[in-house]
């Protein structure tokens, strides 16, 4: 599934990147991982994230120097020279930043145990999309976030001390008030390791429920086999994501639910996990954080191209029920976000067609019934989901689909 060098150990944290088109995520992400997220030959041709992004980090600490530059994504201190000691592997959620793309960035918002938030040091905080994301963070409940002030290599000083203090009174008043602000340059590789170290001092690993079943939202799909490839020789489909609970293993049995759209109609499959991609690296069981690739005996035709993302994998009859219909609590925002101008957000109406959230499934419904905190919805795509989970709710607006409000299922 990859040619990237193993990790020490399997990644334990996701750690994502928002903000602004061109603020330079994926380079941040390429400067410590020394690769570049976004993959998909669009987002090469035109030098942004359209797909979720994603990569693998090793991080190491010296012995010898001193805090904050005593971190380094290096086995031997590029400062010292001296032997460095693992710490922690991570992987990071590259999103895209543009606002016609907001729906992608909110799929893998909801997979953060924290986050880095890159903003353009050349330019007055927030910018529209700094403003959609950091919101769509803060209802999704990530507060361990860390602020990149990136492009210092490009700016003034007295620039640079401007939108640090425009990201100090944004944040005033939120869970991510008091958050670390770091100036660094991606393309230069400046103040990477004062950002590893804030990393692992303000994104702490969560516990994890390892005893519960198997399950994982499943982000990205593909199939594997190269063109022409003989019938004899094909590989089954995979499915990537990460694990919100439990371990799977090689071997094991797993539901995908609720499964392709076939002929309008959803139905769960049963598929056996052929292989695990942890790390870089094949493994025979893979558990909670870090991102996963499952091979599968699955048809590849119905993983190319993202075909199973936002269907949930799982331990079969363990997985939260099938839903065509949505009943939310909610609450809308004052203003739209990620607009340059203020515009009020107009009542949800009956009839109105919704686009919805939840982990990595994206739908859109149907307004059937609403009240001033209830809304009830028909799916056009069915989803599977627990009562209480969190679901961001968004209309279009113009050409693009705009953040409103967020809610949960009751």
């Amino acid at each position: 599934m990859s040619t990237i060098k193993p990790l020490p150990a399997q990644p334990e944290v996701n750690i994502g990147t928002l903000g602004h088109v061109d603020n330079g995520k994926s380079t941040i992400v390429q400067a410590i991982t020394g690769i570049w997220p976004a993959r998909h030959s669009e987002e090469l041709k035109r030098g942004i994230t359209i797909k979720i992004g994603y990569a693998d980090a090793a991080i190491y600490k010296c012995p010898s120097c001193e805090e904050p530059h005593n971190y380094t994504n290096q086995e031997k201190c590029p400062r010292c020279g001296s032997k460095t000691e693992f710490v922690r592997a991570i992987s990071f959620i590259d999103c895209p930043g543009h606002h016609s793309l907001m729906i992608t960035m909110l799929s893998g918002a909801a997979l953060f145990d924290g986050a880095i938030f890159v903003a353009d040091v050349r330019h007055k905080f927030p910018q529209p999309q700094d403003r959609e994301h950091l919101q769509a963070a803060l209802i999704l409940g990530v507060k361990n976030m860390i602020f990149a002030q990136n492009k210092i290599d490009v700016s003034t000083r007295e620039r640079a001390i401007e939108n640090y203090d425009e990201i100090k009174n944004y944040t005033k008043g939120t869970i991510v008030e008091g958050a670390p602000i770091i100036p660094v340059s991606g393309q230069q590789g400046v103040g990477i390791d004062v950002l590893l170290w804030a990393m692992e001092k303000f994104i702490p690993t969560p516990p994890r429920e390892l005893d519960k079943p198997f399950r994982m939202p499943i982000l990205r799909s593909f199939d594997i086999n190269p063109p022409g490839t003989p019938a004899q020789n094909l590989r089954g489909g995979v499915i990537g994501g990460s694990i919100i609970r439990g371990v799977v293993r090689v071997g094991d049995e797993i539901e995908i639910a609720p499964g392709p759209l076939i002929n309008g109609k959803c139905e769960p499959i049963i598929t056996e996990v052929v292989n695990i991609r942890a790390g870089g690296r094949n493994v025979e069981e893979a558990r909670s954080g870090g991102l996963t690739g499952i091979e599968t005996k699955l048809d590849p035709a119905l993983t190319k191209a993202d075909g199973m993302t936002g269907n949930m994998a799982g331990k079969p009859g363990t997985l939260p029920p099938i839903r065509s219909h949505l009943e939310l609590e909610y609450k809308l925002f004052e203003k739209v976000v990620g607009l340059s101008e203020d515009v009020a957000v107009a009542p949800i109406r009956e009839r109105e067609a919704l686009v919805i959230n939840v982990y990595s499934a994206v739908t859109s419904g149907i307004v059937t019934r609403r009240t001033s905190d209830r809304i009830e919805l028909e799916l056009r795509r069915p989803i599977v989901a627990e009562d209480g989970d969190k679901v961001a709710i968004s209309r279009i607006m113009g050409s693009a689909w705009r953040l409103i409000g967020y809610g949960k299922i009751v």
